[in-house]
């Protein structure tokens, strides 16, 4: 085709080209563009394509273009460095898709000095290596690694393997799992992933983990009996990806670190040497955003680093450093923003705290925070500080800082409790957060309740409240929580009771635009819990169903006369239209029979009106 000079468009596999001759076609309108262009250009076959059309404009589309390479060409030379200095027609750059919230950040640490590789074994044997730069393929690495005996021997020593998978055990069931997210282990060949699998059964339930291989007629019979059938590793890909499912580490070496998905993977366990593409394509595994049954979203992916490779991560990663810095960082960055933070927040929420009784401190978040924009700076400070105590807890790091971030989260979950009653403010706090504010005690200067009280509305709410140490404005946001809690729970059954929710929305909205003093919000609230008292009684002197009730409640507001006898009848003939809120016929047909028994059509509308309003 390219010799007859066809027009059109071709689509080819770049093997078509192999052997090819020079020169097949000298025209410069030929548009060629090369899918996963890092490595389609850079061996024989990429030199028989250029060779074959010497004059086409070259277009390529890659997820990670090669920025040095052994082989003399980067993927900026190849397709058009010359005519554009930045390198690119059209970038899509890892820290846009973070800021879109379509992948994650990612940390890394190093592991323990006594775990990790050789610095000069591992420079002599792959880093240093000429070969191993610029490698964008899996089969590439491992002949790579196969040459790299001592380097492979070092990495799959009995016990260094043992003490690392004492740590991984130690670290899952510590930092993972809490978290309620899975990880991954890569080892640098099969027969390391067993000796993995071995060791991580003697610390963790042996259905914790599997290990994902391919097969090869060398195995001897230990690696042999970890091999899959095709439905056993979709069965084990399935139940990984699932958050329900018991499977939690998958122990890999090739397989699944190119293209696999799984959203609920947080932590990998690096334990093989790699490099550029293939390094980038492995850690994105974790990058993938997620959010838990909690709500809790991932906050990060992180990477334990056994082999020493991010210790010298721009010569790993071959790519413009401008891309990849900010995005894959060390996770002391983290603890050093982290102790900003603290500083921080002691300074602009906790100093006018200390010194303040439990009940004086209470009343004064209460009050400082009444302004919204404050709350949700607030908000932003503790969802930031949160999310690194996530990361990097447990760590002995963590400990001169606990009191604080346990009275930040009890600052938060009061403000939340308060102010956005409708969320779920376990939803807000990870499970770790939660264990520190169930084992901590608290031994600094500033003492913080955590909660606001919910009282069961009855005749003796009031009494228990006035009998209570809380101050006025604890008082308003006890009443508010109590009767908006009622509401929720008994309003579908009582739909008088959603009408007084909407008054206590009501009041609140003036309490906090400062429209009412304290005093008189409470004096208000204390009314509405007064009617909700009366309410309850008289429903069981009348001895009327609920829907009934609200029907004679909303009569009654309208200062009607011989509201019960009203209410029934009114009752009695929704009941015959039970679909009257969805269907226009029956509403009519409703309407018509309300008018017989009352012609004050402005009353029917209005009942009707606030009665759908009600069950809506």
């Amino acid at each position: 085709m390219l010799k007859k000079d066809k027009r059109g468009l071709i689509v080819s596999m770049i093997h078509k080209f192999d052997g090819m001759k020079e020169n097949i076609n000298t025209r410069e309108n030929i548009f060629v563009l090369v899918d996963e262009a890092h490595r389609t250009t850079s061996g024989k076959l990429g030199n028989y394509l250029m060779g074959a059309l010497p004059n086409a404009k070259y277009i390529g589309f890659t997820g990670t273009p090669i920025d040095k390479t052994s082989r003399g060409k980067s993927t900026f030379i190849t397709f058009g460095e010359d005519d554009n200095p930045n390198g690119y027609l059209d970038k899509y750059s890892i820290a846009e898709s973070i800021e879109d919230g379509t992948t994650v950040k990612l940390h890394y640490t190093l592991a323990p000095n006594n775990m990790k590789i050789d610095k000069d074994l591992l420079e002599k044997e792959f880093l240093g290596l000429k070969e191993s730069e610029g490698i964008s393929d899996l089969e590439e690495l491992n002949k790579i690694l196969e040459k790299a005996v001592n380097l492979k021997n070092a990495i799959k020593s009995k016990n260094r393997i043992k003490e690392i998978a004492k740590f991984i055990a130690n670290h899952f069931k510590n930092n993972v799992e809490p978290l309620g997210y899975k990880a991954f282990v890569v080892g640098v060949d099969r027969e390391a992933c067993v000796l993995y699998k071995e060791e991580l059964d003697k610390h963790l339930p042996e259905y914790y983990s599997k290990v994902v291989i391919s097969k090869n007629h060398n195995d001897e019979e230990f690696i042999k009996k970890h091999y899959l059938t095709e439905d056993e590793e979709k069965r084990i890909r399935k139940d990984f990806i699932s958050p329900d499912k018991d499977l939690k580490i998958l122990i890999v070496t090739n397989k699944l670190l190119t293209g696999f998905d799984a959203p609920v993977l947080y932590c990998m366990y690096l334990d093989k040497p790699m490099r550029d593409h293939i390094l980038l394509q492995t850690i994105a595994r974790v990058n993938r955003p997620y959010e838990g049954e909690q709500g809790m979203k991932k906050p990060s992916g992180l990477i334990i680093d056994f082999i020493g490779i991010f210790d010298k991560l721009e010569k790993a990663l071959a790519f413009n450093y401008e891309d990849i810095t900010g995005v894959v960082e060390d996770i002391q960055k983290l603890k050093e923003r982290f102790v900003e933070l603290i500083k921080e927040g002691r300074e602009k929420y906790l100093k006018s705290l200390e010194g303040l009784s439990r009940e004086k401190a209470t009343e004064k978040i209460l009050k400082d925070f009444m302004d919204e924009d404050k709350r949700k700076e607030f908000y932003g400070f503790y969802e930031e500080i949160s999310k690194i105590y996530n990361i990097v807890s447990p760590d002995e790091f963590l400990r001169p800082y606990l009191d604080d971030i346990d009275i930040f989260s009890k600052i938060y979950r009061i403000l939340k409790e308060a102010y956005e009653p409708s969320i779920k403010v376990n939803r807000e706090i990870s499970k770790k957060v939660e264990e520190l504010l169930r084992k901590h005690t608290i031994q600094s200067k500033i003492n913080v309740k955590g909660d606001l009280k919910i009282y069961e509305i009855d005749e003796n709410t009031l009494k228990k409240l006035e009998e209570s140490k809380a101050s006025d404005v604890e008082k308003v946001f006890n009443l508010v929580i109590s009767i908006e809690k009622l509401a929720k729970k008994e309003g579908e059954n009582s739909p008088y009771l959603i009408s007084i929710g909407e008054k206590v929305t009501n009041i609140m909205d003036e309490y906090k635009n400062r429209q009412k003093t304290t005093l008189e919000t409470l004096k208000e609230l204390e009314k509405l819990t007064q009617d909700i008292i009366k309410a309850k009684k008289e429903k069981e002197e009348l001895k009327i169903d609920d829907t009934q009730f609200s029907i004679y409640k909303l009569l009654e507001q309208e200062g009607v006369e011989d509201v019960l006898e009203l209410s029934a009848k009114f009752y009695e003939i929704i009941k015959k239209y039970l679909h009257w809120k969805e269907s226009k016929e029956q509403e009519r047909e409703l309407k018509k029979e309300l008018l017989r028994i009352s012609k004050n059509s402005k009353l029917n509308k209005s009942i009707l009106d606030k009665l759908k309003g009600l069950y809506d």
